[in-house]
């Protein structure tokens, strides 16, 4: 049987449901079920629906609160802080973003602090959000270790994304960099694992760290890092504002994004975001960014970062996002 092509607000749709039947409020499923949404349009598989019953089993045996309330603090007048209270990460960056966007606003530069928190999903979505919003967004979140140091063995941070996003000054985005501190994102390898299908060269290392292409002896490993030692680093860099910076559970602490083991992983989010207006002089920033939008996307077989996703967004707004039947079959159960 072929598999099922499904409209976007469809997918949303059973996000929710099956959010909610697993224990979450409408209020917590709401914003996860649309970044499920988000993640399937933009191509990011991993992030989307493959998710879900991850989701599900961790709010069934309480590795996260599906009831959580995000508590939202304003200690200073150019700093939001958010305990999301072991809930999902994406309620709790709901409920501080406002504060923040009117922050920066007013002070010109605003940061949001994130703890008690979980798996954010795609960094880069909420770093657009708040360039929507006319800000540049700088993000970094941390995640359970799975890089060693170079040289090491034992992980201290996990892939740790951190994103970038920038307004045109016109209500357009026109660059979005998000990547993680290892070559590739850990769902990666998690996916790999289940299809039972081998990891490419690069990508992680295993228990004795060794290069493997096993995905199953890799999750039991380290993932290699982005640009060798410069990727720990970067690593680094996002473990001290995501972790350090928040109170939130260092990469060491914190139990896995995956399966029933440990309690609430706690981990950080940190957001900076800065109005252009404020810092850009009298011509703003969109001829400059449109400049060095130009120069890297006017090379032949160069695309901008962020591109691919704006392709598969605009097909999936179109014609909506082809579902594997056995994925979408184990959903339906859990409503």
């Amino acid at each position: 049987m072929p598999d099922t092509r499904l409209k976007l607000d469809a997918i949303e749709q059973l996000s929710l449901d099956t959010l909610v039947a697993s224990g979450a409020s409408a209020a917590n499923a709401a914003p996860l079920a649309r970044a499920i949404m988000q993640a399937e349009r933009d191509g990011i598989a991993s992030h989307g629906l493959m998710y879900l019953p991850v989701y599900a089993e961790h709010l069934r045996c309480g590795k996260v609160d599906g009831t959580a309330v995000p508590d939202v603090g304003h200690p200073r007048p150019g700093v939001v802080r958010v305990d999301a209270g072991t809930g999902f990460a994406h309620p709790a960056i709901a409920a501080g973003s406002a504060p923040l966007i009117e922050a920066a606003r007013a002070n010109g530069i605003a940061c949001m602090a994130v703890h008690r928190s979980y798996n954010c999903g795609v960094l880069g979505h909420h770093a657009e959000a708040l360039a929507g919003a006319g800000l540049l967004a700088l993000c970094f979140t941390n995640a359970p270790a799975s890089i060693a140091p170079a040289g090491g063995r034992r992980a201290v941070v996990g892939t740790n994304p951190m994103a970038l996003a920038l307004p045109d000054g016109e209500g357009k985005v026109p660059l979005v960099i998000d990547q993680s501190a290892s070559v590739v994102a850990k769902s990666e390898v998690t996916r790999h694992a289940r299809a039972g299908q081998p990891l490419p060269d690069g990508w992680a290392l295993d228990a004795e760290g060794r290069p493997t292409r096993d995905a199953e002896a890799a999750l039991a490993g380290t993932m290699m890092p982005a640009g060798g030692y410069k990727g720990f680093g970067l690593g680094l860099v996002t473990e001290i504002f995501a972790a350090v910076m928040t109170g939130a559970n260092l990469g060491i602490d914190a139990s896995p994004f995956s399966g029933p083991a440990g309690g609430p992983p706690q981990t950080g989010q940190f957001f900076i975001a800065v109005d252009p207006a404020a810092t850009s002089g009298a011509a703003g920033t969109g001829p400059a960014l449109a400049r060095l939008c130009s120069a890297i996307a006017d090379q032949p077989g160069v695309r901008l970062p962020g591109q691919r996703r704006r392709a598969a967004r605009a097909r999936a707004e179109a014609d909506g996002v082809v579902v594997d039947d056995a994925l979408l079959a184990r959903l339906r159960a859990l409503i």
